[in-house]
């Protein structure tokens, strides 16, 4: 008997194939994958190969939203340019005086990158 797809099970397959996506399109390793959604490098290799999903009622499906938060934002702004998304997460912003990219290992630091960004799209 297999067990019937519910709205949780839906929004976990969906995230956490967008999280993989993501960490594909911006070359994040396991390791920094991981320290962004709080996981270990094991459990991201999991979630790449799809044997894992993250829990809709965990901080790390959380942190996986606030990051797709950020993709989807970047991708507007910068119109689709993955490789100008990645440059953009790798300088150092002065307004933030770290490189956004270093800034995500926290819940705080995702969630100031996001609103960052989402500032400067709302102003385009």
């Amino acid at each position: 008997m297999t067990a019937l797809a519910t709205p949780q099970t839906d929004r976990a397959t969906a995230l956490s194939g967008a999280i993989v996506r993501i960490a594909e399109f911006w070359a994040l390793s396991n390791t920094k994958l991981g320290a962004i959604l709080g996981l270990s490098a094991p459990t991201i290799s999991r979630l790449k190969r799809g044997t894992s999903e993250l829990d809709p009622a965990s901080k790390s499906f959380e942190a996986g939203q606030f990051l797709l938060r950020l993709f989807r934002s970047l991708d507007a702004l910068l119109g689709s340019d993955d490789a100008a998304a990645r440059r953009w997460l790798d300088t150092v912003n002065l307004d933030m005086a770290a490189k956004p990219i270093d800034k995500l290992d926290t819940m705080r630091g995702l969630i100031e990158v996001c609103d960052y960004v989402d500032f400067y799209r709302a102003r385009v």
